[in-house]
């Protein structure tokens, strides 16, 4: 755990590229905030974070991470409201998510609390970079990876954790089109499909790109046993509504990410009086569900796609298109809620964001 006495120097640019940025056009991920977070863990304690204008890392040929992929990061975001306050949503949930993939990639945890207020104070730095324009928001990427500079398999006695930020856009303009995938696997039990490392987004890169190729935007991800069960889709958790209930695959394997934006779906649809069901999800009953005419609804969850309809299914050698998005009611309304909640529009009964 990192000295909570230890304060955070600040590097402050001096030519910031604020006002070089196109707010009302920001493509996702491309443009960077003037300033990161760095902070070494090294003798067995985490150094003096320092956050300075932001730029390229130099690294050693043998780091660690580069050849043995001890690598993990966190995907959140923040968003200004009409006032102009800054909030961040649910980093909770992200600073638990990162420990856990800390614990299991053999990393050093760090403290729920740091790492709250260190990405906070990241944001804080930069809040003139959160966008105002409705659907936009401040991306914010914590991420951390071993930095010996050893050519041996076992756990790095060094890392570096930082925290970049970008204003983005909407990441998918469009519903989104997705095949269910039955050859290759996302993640396996026993595996590492529960934590955020870089290595599962590696694998999935082929398939993915054949999936493209086919036309679809995304995968959706089946077990890697039997292919016999839906587990989540590339970018985003799934979400299916059957027959007026929400179904989504449980979270309950180590093969699934748990999802924060879903988790948030869970939440508000089980508040609203609307049945869940977290459970296995078969294949066969959503394709059976579609052809009777009973999927309502499907849409993917997550902080970057934040609720991305998704338009058609592939099985095989099928296409099967799902009712057009102007008859969902479910997933708009979670999508506006969300989005208000986040914005600071409406109260935020739940408590989940975070002032900065």
């Amino acid at each position: 755990m990192l000295d909570q006495t230890l304060d955070i120097k600040i590097e402050r640019t001096e030519n910031s590229r604020l006002s070089s940025v196109d707010f009302d056009n920001l493509p996702f991920g491309k443009v960077f905030s003037d300033h990161m977070l760095e902070m070494d863990f090294k003798d067995g304690k985490w150094q003096t974070p320092v956050i300075k204008p932001f730029g390229e890392l130099n690294l050693h040929p043998a780091t660690s991470a580069i050849h043995y992929g001890q690598s993990i990061f966190e995907g959140m975001k923040a968003n200004k409201t009409e006032s102009g306050e800054i909030l961040m949503f649910r980093p909770d949930m992200n600073a638990k998510r990162f420990a856990e993939s800390c614990e299991r990639m053999c990393m050093p945890v760090l403290s729920e609390e740091m790492f709250v207020e260190l990405v906070r104070k990241v944001v804080e730095v930069d809040k003139d970079w959160v966008p105002s324009k409705d659907g936009y928001a401040l991306y914010i990427r914590p991420f951390m990876f071993a930095t010996d500079d050893f050519i041996g398999i076992k756990p790095s006695d060094t890392y570096k954790f930082l925290i970049f930020t970008c204003p983005v856009g909407t990441y998918y303009a469009d519903p989104v089109n997705v095949k269910i995938e039955e050859h290759y696997t996302r993640a396996s039990y026993g595996g590492v499909g529960r934590a955020k490392t870089a290595g599962n987004y590696a694998a999935s890169l082929f398939p993915a790109r054949k999936g493209q190729q086919e036309g679809f935007h995304q995968l959706v991800w089946t077990d890697g046993v039997e292919h016999k069960y839906i587990e989540e889709s590339g970018t985003m958790n799934i979400v299916f509504v059957i027959d007026g209930v929400v179904v989504t695959p449980s979270e309950d394997s180590d093969t699934i990410l748990r999802g924060i934006t879903k988790r948030s779906v869970v939440e508000i649809a089980q508040h609203w009086g609307i049945p869940v069901e977290e459970r296995k999800v078969t294949v066969e009953e959503i394709i059976t569900a579609i052809k009777e005419g009973r999927v309502q609804d499907a849409f993917g969850a997550g902080t970057a796609a934040t609720i991305a309809p998704i338009a058609k299914i592939g099985f095989r050698d099928e296409v099967f298109e799902l009712p057009a998005v102007e008859t969902r009611e479910l997933s708009e309304k979670i999508k506006n809620y969300l989005s208000d909640v986040k914005c600071g529009k409406i109260a935020d009964e739940f408590n989940w964001c975070v002032k900065v």
